[in-house]
């Protein structure tokens, strides 16, 4: 078993108004997450890592037994189970804790301790699915109760093991699964240099903010220029930024291609048509289902470009520039949301879905689960983490921001998830796919939005709010859908035998930003470099479930505050579900079916709708101006 273990990653980022940023020390404690839930100390992190290393040892005692019987296959995979739950709060606290100060050597030299377990732990149970898979089906079938009414000690598991037996033909004989187990650590090696390039290496020159002090340019402040109501501000951070990454193109450029190398490596092996087939089969989601997201959206560039064009007249320019997309078309109010006022609102939008989630949300705000502000050497973006036996945490790099509100909403409604999965499913469901997180995370975006717009007063503030939720629409569903196609593109190029390198990232990644926004916007050259600074593309085939859970999320808030009670409950079922289905019958269960391309094209009516009302409200005028 021993998944990939993990946030839920989302690049959020914002700016304040110091010049620099603080140490960790100086942030208060209450605003920094209790890593102690999890282990008291490091001397009580050794103790759990000398541990884990004598259940190395566990493994040998099945091998080579599965087939003695249900008995024996019980106590392996408990066995199995008892080792990955203490792998995975290994990784948490020693990821964790490098993810508040990444200059730290202490736990980067713990992490990747646990990458090296991770490798060996894989490895000791390398056997037990090629094992599984080499016994007779119907010996398997009755053994988990196949048909569901035979009851067998191994219930709990028939959908994990029946979902093993569909991907019989991609498991590889025990002694090749145990050498590419042996690989994982050298897998994961694009990916954490990357890491450490983009949030430990590399620095940024300083640039002038609206008040002309020179400033810091970070990661978490990078997007809040980007909003500055001054062009200078804007385009000043834009080639800032791009001139850091322009410097480092060629070593990045090099590992995303051995990322892709690696993806089409394992696929090869494992049989697969491609790298795409390879990720889609784990969720068993029919690539139809991205193939039909790509298309949607081309057919729904013209919606995009009307809103573009739209922007161009608001902000009164001439041409629009790539630094001009995320610029608010009409002012926020001058103020500082507090966080205690971003949990305020974030818990009175939920209010459809009950007394008690509302509590535990509440709970998990003010428990240790959350590290809210940035300071020097933190991690850039948010992510939730859920925690098995604990509880989830989310790290943020709140800066008082309306995005912020909606990025501890986005948050919770990822840990809130993982709360809701693991109290009603065993272990091996209780962890749920990222394809369904993203559903969850951007359900509590929505209510938020629908919440603000009820609350909404005047004109101005209501085209405030639909600028922003415009806004959610091009960054998560075009902009991810643009990523998803790019990712194919790159890996169909390699699995054609052509290279990867700075140079040809850039021009297909030039060509995918002249699709989607060239009508509209000059796509300024250091644009293609985009693709040098995206942590998910080492992570491949993750983004499209952007798109996919925003599309499925707005049809579910919408049923909630439409219909109430009865699709509150589906939704909080849907919740609990954890991974103890597929996620898209999860997801038909909860009322929303992606096998048509009904809730994408819904989505993206309700984006022409809001242009359309955004137009009317803003009657002509520069309202951003």
């Amino acid at each position: 078993m021993f998944p990939e273990w993990g946030p839920k990653w989302r690049n959020s980022t914002a700016v304040g108004e110091a010049d620099q940023l603080p140490e960790r020390a100086a942030i208060a404690a209450e605003h920094r997450w209790d890593l102690s839930h999890i282990f008291a100390d490091d001397e009580a992190w050794e103790a759990g890592f000398a541990q884990l290393e004598e259940m190395l040892d566990e493994a040998d005692r099945f091998r080579n037994r599965l087939h003695e019987g249900p008995e024996t296959l019980l106590a392996a995979i408990t066995a199995q189970e008892r080792a990955e739950q203490l792998l995975e709060r290994l990784f948490a606290y020693a990821r964790m804790h490098n993810d508040e100060d990444t200059r730290q050597a202490r736990y980067q030299a713990l992490t990747d301790r646990m990458t090296r377990l991770h490798a060996r732990c894989a490895q000791a149970w390398a056997f037990f699915e090629p094992e599984f898979l080499a016994l007779p089906d119907d010996q398997t079938r009755a053994w988990v109760g196949h048909p569901p009414e035979a009851a067998t000690a191994l219930q709990t598991y028939r959908h994990r093991f029946l979902d093993l037996l569909r991907q019989k033909p991609h498991v590889l004989s025990p002694a090749e699964e145990e050498l590419l187990a042996q690989t994982s650590e050298l897998a994961a090696v694009p990916g954490t240099v990357f890491h450490m390039v983009n949030d430990a290496d590399l620095t940024f020159p300083h640039v002038r903010d609206e008040r002309g002090r020179e400033v810091e340019l970070t990661q978490s402040r990078y997007t809040r220029f980007l909003e500055s109501q001054d062009r200078e501000v804007r385009k000043g951070a834009f080639e800032a930024l791009y001139s850091a990454y322009g410097k480092q193109k060629n070593t990045l450029g090099a590992l995303l291609s051995s990322a892709v190398s690696r993806d089409a490596f394992y696929a090869r092996v494992r049989h697969y048509p491609s790298a795409l087939a390879m990720a889609l089969d784990d969720d068993n989601v029919p690539e139809a289902v991205y193939t039909s997201l790509i298309h949607a959206v081309h057919r729904h560039l013209p919606g995009l470009h009307r809103y573009l064009r739209l922007r161009r007249q608001l902000l009164g320019l001439d041409r629009l520039h790539m630094y001009d997309l995320y610029v608010p078309l009409v002012c926020a109010p001058d103020e500082t949301i507090p966080y205690t006022e971003a949990v305020r609102r974030v818990r009175n939008a939920v209010t459809p879905l009950g007394e008690d989630y509302q509590q535990r949300l509440t709970t998990g705000l003010h428990s240790g689960w959350v590290d809210v502000f940035e300071n020097k050497g933190k991690t850039s973006g948010a992510y939730s983490w859920g925690v098995h036996g604990v509880h989830p945490y989310v790290l943020l790099n709140y800066q008082g921001t309306i995005d912020h509100v909606f990025t501890v909403a986005h948050e919770f409604g990822h840990a809130m998830h993982s709360v809701l999965a693991e109290e009603a499913q065993p272990y091996v469901y209780a962890e749920h796919s990222i394809f369904v997180a993203e559903v969850a995370s951007t359900t509590s975006e929505a209510l938020l939005m629908a919440s603000l717009l009820d609350q909404s007063s005047g004109s101005a503030e209501r085209a405030y709010l639909v600028n922003h939720h415009l806004e959610s629409f091009r960054t998560t569903v075009f902009r991810q859908v643009m990523f998803a196609e790019f990712e194919r593109e790159i890996h169909q190029r390699f699995e054609e035998g052509q290279a990867l390198t700075a140079e040809s990232l850039n021009a297909i990644y030039r060509e995918l930003n002249i699709t989607y926004y060239g009508a509209e916007v000059e796509v300024d050259a250091q644009i293609d470099l985009e693709w040098a600074r995206i942590p998910h593309f080492y992570n491949a085939f993750y983004v499209y479930k952007y798109a996919t859970g925003f599309s499925s999320a707005v049809a579910l808030a919408q049923a909630i505050r439409d219909e109430g009670a009865p699709a509150a409950a589906r939704y909080l079922d849907f919740l609990r579900g954890g991974g103890s289905d597929y996620p898209v019958a999860l997801l038909q269960r909860a009322g929303v079916d992606l096998t048509t391309p009904e809730p994408v094209e819904r989505a993206l009516a309700v984006f022409d709708s809001l242009v359309e009302q955004l137009e009317r409200l803003s009657n002509g005028q520069g309202l951003g101006t």
